[in-house]
């Protein structure tokens, strides 16, 4: 037997002994808290069928939710999700058996609240032990995947680069694949091209290839198709890595939308709870800090009128949310001047419009405290502020997708000056290809 069908082998017994080992966590777990319970491990009849129920029950749901198929490379997070909902389906049969049977009153409610906490609480434990412990093992040579890549360009390579990176996988890339003949027989990350993708096919049995990842570029869609068609007949798992990371991408996400596979190249990136959570935070924070400063804003307020004839607060139309207009606050720091709609000129360094307090305000960001009643309001996050829309017109044309940036007029606090900096690399651009 060969040392790579050796670690399948042993991957393979490793995955069966942990369809075994959850179950006795949970029971253990119902056990530990029967003796703290009742302060005897003297088990009753009834416990012990409940007992042995939830084992025999967990061996035959967890199965069906995908919890042992492999989670190289995955986060915890998208594990401990798919664990409770199966443990939930686990804990929602007992409590339905008990009650069809009219056995409920048999057992302490309080201990099975316990066991339905403790128990998807221990199953997370033994989850991330085992994850330590694997990916110490893996970091050693143990529990690997061996992989083979299609496509030695830029996504490919940087596909090996990752995974070299990231030993803790336990994903190991065995050679390149490429049509290319300036790529073939060249190293990339100290991985072999080993030939054209005819090759590939041949060679995945007798290299004892576990995984095919196919990494060539969109425009190589009939290669893509005949190489799947091809592959389907070999046991080896198919992964696809999409060529989107040319792509300028914010926020992008997979998903499903009527039963097709969705990439969801850019998206808001507050939406659905976190906007929620994002908008109480917001308010909350904007009435304590209004509250602190309400004796210096009166101070100020006071410096303003002082200053120069005018009104002491500035508004501005600004883009808000999906489009929308919103008048944003500000103590004015400037002469009472009109500005042209179509064109709002930029304060620089020297401007003459400025009044002396007004730079001061300018300098120490104090001009922008009447910005928390637009907080309260909901025009605006405390961490950010929109452009005013004639800003936004022009950095639309000279920042790519400059738009995605603000989607919901949160930009960041330094956004303003970041714009300035990227319109300026921007320009210099321009410049060196004209």
């Amino acid at each position: 037997m060969t040392s790579r069908s050796l670690l399948k082998e042993n991957a393979g017994i490793l995955e069966l002994i942990q369809r075994f080992l959850d179950p006795f966590v949970v029971v253990a777990t119902g056990m530990m808290l029967y003796a703290i319970r009742f302060g005897s491990w003297d088990f009753s009849e009834n416990y012990v069928f409940a007992l042995i129920g939830v084992f025999l029950f967990c061996l035959a749901v967890f199965p069906f939710f995908d919890i042992y198929r492999p989670h190289r490379g995955a986060s915890l997070w998208a594990e401990i999700q798919i664990l409770a909902t199966a443990w939930t389906v686990v804990c929602a049969g007992l409590i339905i058996v008990l009650f069809a049977t009219k056995s409920s009153t048999y057992f302490s409610r309080i201990w099975i609240g316990q066991w339905a906490i403790a128990g998807f609480v221990s199953l997370v434990a033994f989850r991330v032990v085992l994850r330590i412990g694997l990916r110490f093992f893996r970091r050693r040579g143990f529990n690997l995947r061996f992989i083979v890549i299609a496509g030695a360009g830029k996504l490919g390579q940087d596909v090996a680069h990752r995974l070299a990176a990231s030993p803790w996988t336990g994903l190991k890339v065995v050679s390149f694949y490429d049509d290319d003949p300036q790529m073939q027989r060249q190293a990339f990350e100290g991985i072999p091209v080993r030939g054209g993708l005819h090759r590939l096919t041949q060679e995945v049995a007798e290299l004892g290839i576990d995984q095919v990842w196919i990494a060539l570029p969109l425009q190589h869609d009939k290669q893509v198709k005949s190489l799947v068609a091809q592959l389907s007949h070999l046991p080896v798992q198919v992964t696809f890595v999409p060529d989107i990371y040319g792509v300028h991408l914010l926020n992008h996400s997979i998903g499903e939308v009527a039963g097709f596979p969705v990439i969801h190249l850019m998206e808001s990136p507050l939406s659905g709870i976190q906007g929620i959570v994002k908008a109480v935070e917001d308010k909350i924070l904007a009435v304590l800090i209004l509250l602190v400063a309400s004796p210096l804003m009166l101070l100020i307020l006071i410096g303003v009128k002082l200053s120069s004839p005018g009104p002491i607060f500035f508004r501005q139309l600004r883009g808000g949310l999906h489009g929308e207009r919103i008048w944003v606050w500000k103590f004015r720091t400037m002469k009472h001047h009109a500005e042209p709609a179509e064109k709002v000129p930029q304060a620089i360094p020297g401007d003459h419009r400025i009044t002396a307090f007004g730079a001061f305000l300018r300098r120490s960001s104090l001009d922008e405290l009447p910005q928390f009643f637009n907080v309260l309001k909901g025009d605006m996050s405390i961490v950010g502020r929109p452009h005013a829309v004639a800003h936004d017109e022009f950095y639309q044309q000279q920042i790519d997708a400059y738009m995605l940036r603000h989607p919901s007029s949160r930009a960041s606090l330094v956004g303003h000056k970041l714009m300035a900096g990227e319109v300026k690399q921007e320009r210099l651009k321009k410049w060196k290809c004209e």
